[in-house]
């Protein structure tokens, strides 16, 4: 468990998410509210994976959207990273109760080398990083790994292709394009690495390591991750379609907020993890967590506002459920239903869910001081809730 203790009061304060919904905060946040999908069929001459449909960023093309700089060798995932942390460095994705005041921004520097583009006010080189991941991306990993087997010579690849095969590289190029030097880390959770990426933020604030951390998730569709998918679930989730995109917000303290202009969205309460060693214990190891959680921040099941669940596909869906009306009985607070618009995302679906709920909260959704509840259960056992209060 990690509660917030009064000396650090963790805020998020700005938050943006490049999406099946479109490039922008903007998008996802109306496209979430219209309540649309985003699934499209695959052009088989395009896409050689066993799924039909997909949920893609629309026009995602990372040379015309981040520039022919430094780019050659830049894949999906990564690209989806620097992008959305572009947006929120630059305050494009501000609006409403947490934005920027009027004339409140400082300068700073762009993407490499420098593009004069203004940046958030107290999100110095000192702001760290945590972003999570499933394993980096797949499909840097097999297709570097089939290189050095069918060329002439093992040595005969790409080496500016290598660092997109260790798992941080989207997490390292993000600070090296933002000029970002402080703590930079990268948490492979799968369908929990949003939750435990903000977990580690608080323990980064509390420790005193960094007093601003840009945390989120990312994931992207490939051939690669749809193969793994495929071979990998079970027979009653293999219709969930796949999404991707990166959700990312700002975590700091409230005086931090405060000092540069920003109202915050939501005080981050607490947040609570469990393991299932065995699938059929994950509905108790989850509702073990939730309540511990809710004990500890001092709220009833029936004052949740607002729930986001990771909509699982197949048995963790279906525990997730259970453990959900175990605990909050008869209660049902308004559901965010974040996987419905934009598919399963899984590394990045909790991040997600944390962005669905800041959206809702923006556009008064959800009300102020509401208790807002994000569950995660990811098939490799690890169960995790979060208590946002907005504000």
């Amino acid at each position: 468990m990690v509660n917030a203790p009064a000396a650090v009061s963790p805020v998020i304060s700005a938050w943006t998410a490049v999406s099946p919904l479109g490039l922008r905060a903007a998008d996802f946040s109306s496209g979430l509210r219209s309540g649309r999908g985003t699934g499209k069929p695959l052009d088989p001459e395009e896409w050689s994976v066993p799924f039909r449909e997909a949920c893609l960023v629309p026009d995602f093309h990372i040379r015309e959207i981040l520039g022919r700089k430094n780019t050659r060798s830049m894949d999906r995932v990564t690209g989806l990273a620097v992008t959305a942390i572009r947006h929120l460095l630059s305050g494009e994705s501000e609006s409403g109760r947490g934005g920027v005041r009027e004339g409140a921004r400082d300068g700073g520097r762009g993407a490499a080398g420098g593009d004069g583009a203004t940046r958030l006010p107290g999100v110095g080189e000192h702001t760290g990083i945590a972003l999570g991941t499933s394993t980096g991306s797949a499909q840097s990993i097999m297709d570097f790994t089939r290189d050095s087997l069918v060329g002439a010579k093992p040595f005969f690849v790409d080496p500016a292709r290598f660092p997109n095969t260790v798992m941080n590289c989207a997490a390292g190029q993000s600070a090296i394009w933002h000029g970002l030097k402080g703590p930079n880390t990268t948490i492979a959770g799968g369908r929990a690495a949003g939750l435990l990426t903000l977990r580690y933020a608080l323990r980064l604030q509390r420790a005193g390591r960094a007093r601003t951390v840009l945390c989120g998730a990312v994931e992207e569709f490939t051939s690669a991750r749809a193969w793994l998918e495929w071979h990998t679930r079970a027979d009653d989730d293999a219709t969930a379609v796949l999404g991707e995109g990166a959700a990312v917000w700002l975590l700091e303290t409230a005086d931090e907020a405060r000092e540069h202009g920003r109202g915050g969205l939501a005080d981050v309460a607490g947040v609570e993890f469990g393991f299932a060693a065995d699938p059929t214990a994950a509905r108790t190891a989850l509702a073990d967590a939730v309540t511990r959680l809710l004990d500890r921040t001092g709220t009833a099941p029936g004052d949740v506002r607002a729930l986001a669940d990771a909509q699982a596909p197949g048995a963790e869906g279906e525990a997730e459920r259970a453990a959900l009306a175990d605990v909050l009985g008869g209660h049902r607070p308004l559901r965010v239903a974040t996987a419905d618009a934009i598919g399963d995302t899984c590394a990045a679906s909790a991040a997600f869910q944390i962005a669905a709920v800041l959206a809702l909260a923006e556009h008064g959704e959800i009300a102020p001081g509401s208790p807002a509840l994000v569950t995660t259960i990811d098939r490799d056992g690890v169960v995790g809730a979060a208590l946002l209060r907005t504000r």
